[in-house]
């Protein structure tokens, strides 16, 4: 069965030019309009990467806030950035659209770099210059007008990358049809290259950028970062003309609301044995209209069902009362995610330790490579990326080919399969990290920065596996209208993971800290901090959380409506009818799963 429109599945999809008028198949989309959504991807990750990574720097130096305090604030920020994405997934998913709230908001992130630029520049907006690591306790903290500065113009920063974020995703995705196969191969390749462009803008920060900074002053550092996102929002702008733009479709949230509202109404109603009779029901292959996307009905939460039980024959009622089998789907989809999106919270905050602890252990390291040269221990970040820009084209022109003539997927594996892959490397760059730690403290002499590049490497590859599989896992499980929402499901793992990391960085002293000595983390000279126990603890807790994702994996099923098509079916169609076949094979009446 075949429709007008793109579909995916007997999804309709329908998208509109710059202008709302309906898309035309071969002046807009495809690889050709993603590609200037990659340029904004690229310049922006080279901006907020270069201040993001090398921040803990800035904090401690410049506005010397002590080290622990220092940690947070930027942890704070990263999970800022991704929290927010929430907000620009919303806004563009609800009224705004993608293109037009990256607009608004790259604007946004824009006028906080350069308004860290301006404070970096000027001394007056500063505390007096003060070295924090042998005169920390007499140094002035920043504070009054100075501290507002500061925190405006990075919070201008978090508030505009946190809304691009999400959308970023979702604009390059939607430029792809995901009902026909070649193009759902190719929206597989395109997560694969916005991670390479992820990385290159990543490694282009941690190299040329990050250098900037340390020898040229943060303020040149800050200016160059302004630069970089100037550039991406000019590279946006150029692709106006070619998008395919996904039309806001009002509040995401109410229909939602309304699903549990009806549910808790119609408690006491028993479901009918027979599906098809609940309201709404598509138990074929859904025959979808311009603007309603049809899903078929699943086992899972099957209490839900009874917010589609139409109890008043012959009368009209409200939303709040019956609901479609659609609607109802839409919830379990949500409701099935959420333990998925959990278990990758402690992979994010083994990130944070990355960005903050094992910089600060690369400043107590040998950083001289050559004679008259230093690397700056936040170029160090740049190792893994320097790894990926080889793998990830590797991994997609080798791997996925293989893996898709054993397999039959056209992405060669399943993203959960990826995600799990991902979080399983990620524990081994704790264990990596604890080691060089200890042998730093133990040795009779300086050891090379270079010691660290090993959890920097391991971490690189667990995240090629885990970031990309969970942002293409969200993606091709969202309705219309809700991509860009839950794609910033994925960032708000990252929010929730450096949350955490500040959490635990306090918990962790408050516990280890007694009146005969400090805790592990307490002082601004890691020779007396314990940061190696620390990597242990968090090792421990990544191989805990691995093993709680493989049971929340296995428990997961996808809805036939939104699985992918397989290489060797005879179309998406095809494919859907006989998973809808299969699903009504397993209907059975309402009890909770």
């Amino acid at each position: 069965m075949k429709f007008k429109g793109d579909s995916m599945s007997g999804v309709m999809e329908f998208s509109v030019d710059w202008r709302g008028r309906p898309c035309k198949a071969n002046k807009h989309g495809g690889m050709t309009a993603a590609v200037f959504v990659l340029g904004l991807q690229a310049f922006e990750m080279m901006a907020i990467a270069a201040v993001g990574n090398n921040l803990i720097t800035y904090v401690f130096n410049e506005m010397h806030f002590p080290l622990s305090k220092s940690a947070n604030i930027v942890t704070n920020f990263i999970g800022t950035v991704f929290l927010l994405s929430l907000v620009g997934g919303f806004l563009s998913d609800s009224y705004l659209g993608s293109f037009w709230t990256m607009l608004i908001f790259g604007f946004v992130e824009l006028s906080g770099f350069i308004l860290l630029c301006i404070q970096a520049h000027l001394p007056q907006l500063r505390p007096p210059h003060c070295d924090m690591v042998s005169d920390g306790d007499h140094c002035l903290e920043a504070k009054g007008y100075k501290a507002l500065i500061f925190f405006l113009a990075l919070y201008l920063v978090a508030l505009g990358s946190g809304c691009l974020k999400p959308n970023i995703v979702s604009l390059g995705a939607d430029q792809f049809r995901r009902g026909d196969t070649e193009q759902s191969r190719r929206l597989s390749t395109y997560f694969n290259i916005a991670y390479f462009a992820f990385c290159m803008g990543e490694l282009i920060a941690l190299t040329l950028l990050v250098w900037v900074q340390t020898h040229s002053g943060m303020d040149v550092g800050f200016g160059a970062s302004a630069a970089a996102m100037a550039m991406g929002m000019i590279s946006l702008i150029s692709g106006t003309l070619l998008y395919r733009n996904k039309p806001p479709r009002g509040s995401i949230f109410t229909p939602i609301a309304q699903v549990f509202v009806a549910a808790i109404t119609k408690r006491k109603q028993i479901c009918p044995t027979n599906v098809q009779m609940l309201h709404g029901s598509q138990n074929q292959v859904p025959v979808a209209s311009a603007n309603v996307s049809n899903l078929l009905h699943t086992e899972k939460f099957r209490f839900l069902d009874k917010a589609c039980i139409k109890i008043q024959d012959g009368e009209k009622e409200s939303p709040w009362k019956l609901c479609t089998v659609t609607q109802v789907e839409q919830v379990k989809i949500i409701i099935s995610v959420v333990p998925i999106f959990a278990c990758t919270i402690i992979f994010n905050t083994i990130l944070a330790q990355l960005q903050t602890f094992s910089v600060q252990q690369g400043s107590a390291m040998n950083t001289k490579i050559a004679k008259g040269f230093k690397i700056p221990p936040a170029s160090l970040q740049s190792i893994p990326y320097i790894m990926l820009i080889f793998v990830v084209p590797l991994y997609e022109t080798v791997f996925v080919p293989v893996a898709r003539k054993v397999t039959g997927r056209s992405s060669g594996i399943t993203p959960l399969q990826r995600v799990g892959i991902g979080l399983f490397i990620a524990t081994f760059s704790m264990v990596a990290a604890a080691l060089v730690e200890r042998k730093r403290r133990i040795s009779d002499e300086t050891v090379s920065i270079f010691w660290i590049a090993p959890q920097f490497l391991i971490f690189g590859l667990s995240e090629m596996f885990t970031a990309v599989g969970l942002v293409e896992f969200f993606y091709k499980q969202s309705l219309e209208g809700m991509q860009s929402f839950l794609t910033a499901m994925t960032y708000c793992s990252y929010s929730f993971g450096f949350y955490l990391s500040s959490i635990l960085v306090s918990l962790v002293n408050r516990i280890t800290s007694a009146s005969s000595h400090s805790g592990w983390l307490s002082d601004n000279d890691l020779n007396k901090d314990r940061l190696d126990l620390f990597y242990w603890m968090l090792a421990g807790l990544s191989l805990v959380n691995f093993f709680n994702y493989l049971f929340w994996s296995s428990y997961y099923s996808y809805n036939p409506s939104l699985s992918p098509p397989r290489q060797n079916d005879e179309s998406p169609e095809q494919d859907l009818e006989n998973q809808g076949r299969e699903t009504l094979k397993h209907m059975n009446g309402c009890s909770w799963k």
